[in-house]
């Protein structure tokens, strides 16, 4: 079930740090306080690899972090304006199948 605007992942990173300072957890981390900052500020989202380093760091599993950013990816993407797709004809399926 797809949540109405979700949260962008750093939002509830946020949370979690509970106010330990973005170097600090940047270098516990071992990435950049740029890079933290980023994803932090809802301007980068949560890599596969940054998904793994959280989960360590935070005792959370990676999936959690994974699936809170494509939760956020499919929602943005599903309000922006775009060209609608047609649905293939079933003939076409059957082909690729």
């Amino acid at each position: 079930m797809r949540m109405f605007n979700p949260p962008h992942p750093g939002q509830v990173l946020r949370e979690y740090l509970a106010g330990r300072s973005v170097s600090t957890v940047a270098e516990h981390l071992g990435v950049t306080r740029v890079t933290l900052s980023r994803v932090l500020n809802g301007r980068a989202g949560i890599s596969a690899d940054m998904a793994l380093r959280l989960s360590e760091a935070l005792g959370t599993s990676p999936e959690l972090w994974v699936g809170m950013q494509a939760q956020y990816d499919l929602w943005t993407a599903s309000v922006s304006r775009r060209k609608k797709i047609a649905r293939l004809p079933k003939s076409a399926l059957a082909r690729i199948a």
